[in-house]
């Protein structure tokens, strides 16, 4: 049996994951901090609208 796996087009969510607006969760700011277990991560929007993670 063949399996066809397809994927979204950029910019369209895939409807069973959770979709979270990045401002939002700046709270309109550039920076976020995101707990994962015992970790803080930081959460930050650039000047030109890029996303970056660290630990």
């Amino acid at each position: 049996m063949n399996m066809i796996v397809t994927t979204p087009r950029m910019g369209q969510p895939v409807s069973s994951l959770p979709l979270h607006d990045a401002t939002d969760l700046t709270a309109g700011g550039i920076q976020a901090q995101i707990r994962l277990n015992d970790q803080v991560y930081t959460l930050r929007i650039t000047k030109a609208g890029k996303l970056i993670l660290t630990k």
